[in-house]
């Protein structure tokens, strides 16, 4: 018997999303992949009537549709259904007005909460978080103006779920207690408190028993090969990122400009996986206490080495070279470009977190951005690496730079006049842009569709459209679910150009098709 699948919709050319019937067969096909992945998968993200499965190539994602009609089908009673009891004292500054809009008083909303077991149904904006489905009394709209930080801890009701904020963070959630547990936590072999499928009790209490802390292990001292001057406007710790964890609430992150990372750290000899420094816009400016080799790729930018005894000397990007101790170096204001990637031989030694040492804006997992007095190691490059000849730099962007892009999954959302529009326009980048995505400037586009979207499961290169009706370009820092449509995804070969972009830049979005896994 073949899986309940309503659909299979291509989301550029590494992922596809399926549709099922509902929460239980979203909850199986979720557990049936985590427990027998298909062949080249990557991450598999479960939403309210969604599965979103990425592949780590596009000839991996074409064959995603055959091997997921030949799961068998399941429904969550059969996976795992772990009970997580989690305690709340119930005093939220909603409370009051979520009794009145559901017609409970405090003590009747207090023991809905309670005297129901609720389902996790999937990761939401930030690690740790998670979407809850319970019975329909405590359906409750958003507030209609969001809180700009709501507390770690909160419980929330919204939109007929339930859910508890791990970390302090906007939200337009109506509260109605608070918890001190830990939903997402590195300390554990397991960070999130709360997976899909899990059956979750809410417990009341009068106050918290906490156990005594432990001391925590005093890092030991390392001398600094590099230490930060300056950091210019941002430069962050960045390598591949960290793929396959996205049913946590956490994206793949990594270098923007994936090509500029492998290429600065060929030039000295490390594998591509090796932590480097991306920095925007120049402005960075380190000075070596010990003998390095460094190679910086990506922007177009000046390198100037100085120290206070000689006149300083000019390097060129794409090519290794020695800084030695007690010189300055020093990124000048891009050509072009916006991000520059800086590798020394050996590779930045910084603490491995979910297998990965770079830096997610998004979530806030890996190392702060770099100020000014950051001391950075280096690793000790291997015996058999072979520092890299110098590499032609590569060109400019074009006046106006094409992104070619799959439409879907949500194009029909939007009808063929409005989608030629798209097509047509210059959309121009501004700057409120980030790691996270490029916003765009440009007319507004309508929706031929109402109502709302069910948050689904997202992707780097995802052209999302919000209420506004104007672009939002998806980068690696990106949410991993969302819940407006997306009209298309920029193929994975566009996205270094999407990284190079700055303010002002003109994108024409350009119409390309692969092999079709609609069905």
């Amino acid at each position: 018997m073949p899986t309940p699948i309503r659909s299979i919709r291509a989301v550029g050319d590494r992922a596809v999303l399926v549709q099922l019937g509902g929460l239980s067969e979203v909850l199986g096909l979720y557990e049936a992949l985590r427990e027998h992945p298909l062949p080249g998968q990557v991450d598999v993200v479960a939403a309210a009537e969604t599965v979103l499965v990425t592949a780590d190539s596009a000839a991996a994602a074409r064959g995603f549709a055959a091997g997921l009609r030949a799961i068998a089908p399941r429904t969550a009673d059969s996976g795992p259904d772990e009970l997580v009891t989690i305690d709340v004292i119930y005093d939220g500054d909603d409370l009051e007005e979520v009794a009145e809009f559901t017609g409970l008083d405090r003590g009747g909303v207090i023991a809905a909460h309670t005297g129901q077991l609720w389902t996790a149904a999937f990761g939401g904006f930030a690690p740790g978080f998670a979407y809850l489905v319970g019975d329909d009394r405590l359906t409750v709209s958003r507030r209609s103006s969001p809180r700009k930080a709501v507390p770690a801890g909160a419980v929330a009701l919204a939109d007929g779920y339930s859910a508890v904020y791990p970390r302090v963070t906007p939200g337009g959630w109506q509260l109605i207690g608070r918890t001190d547990a830990a939903l997402w936590s590195l300390d554990r072999d397991q960070p999130a408190l709360l997976q899909p499928g899990n059956r979750v009790q809410f417990r009341a209490v009068h106050e918290f028993v906490r156990a005594a802390p432990t001391a925590p292990t005093a890092p030991a001292d390392l001398p600094a090969d590099l230490v930060v001057v300056q950091p210019g406007p941002q430069t962050t710790v960045q390598d591949l990122g960290r793929p396959g964890l996205a049913h946590l609430g956490v994206a793949g992150a990594g270098a923007l400009d994936r090509g500029a990372l492998r290429r600065a750290n060929r030039l000295v000899g490390n594998p591509a996986s090796a932590a480097v420094l991306e920095n925007a816009l120049g402005g960075l400016v380190l000075d070596a206490s010990t003998e390095q080799v460094l190679a910086v790729a990506g922007a177009s930018v000046l390198i100037t080495i100085s120290r206070t005894d000689a006149a300083p000397r000019v390097v060129p990007t794409d090519a290794p070279f020695a800084l030695h101790t007690g010189e300055r170096l020093t990124l000048g204001a891009p050509l072009w470009g916006v991000r520059s990637y800086l590798a020394v031989r050996g590779g930045f030694d910084l603490p491995l977190v979910l297998g990965s040492r770079s830096t997610d804006s998004m979530s806030g997992v890996g190392p702060a951005p770099l100020v000014a007095g950051t001391e950075l190691t280096v690793l000790p490059a291997a015996p058999t690496s072979v520092v890299g000849a110098a590499e032609p730099a590569p060109a400019p962007p074009a006046e106006v730079t094409v992104l070619r892009y799959v439409p879907g999954p949500r194009a029909d959302w939007f009808s063929a006049d409005i989608l030629a529009d798209f097509d047509r326009t210059d959309w121009v980048v501004t700057a409120q842009s980030n790691r996270i995505g490029l916003r765009l400037d440009g007319p507004a586009l309508e929706r031929a569709h109402g109502g709302e979207l069910p948050s689904e499961g997202t992707v780097s290169g995802a052209i999302q459209l919000p209420a506004s009706g104007v672009p939002v370009l998806f980068l690696a820092d990106h949410p991993v679910t969302g819940g407006y449509p997306v009209l298309g995804v920029v193929l994975h070969a566009d996205l270094d150009r999407a990284a190079q972009l700055v303010t002002g830049a003109r994108i024409r979005f350009v119409t390309t098709s692969i092999p079709s896994n609609e069905s």
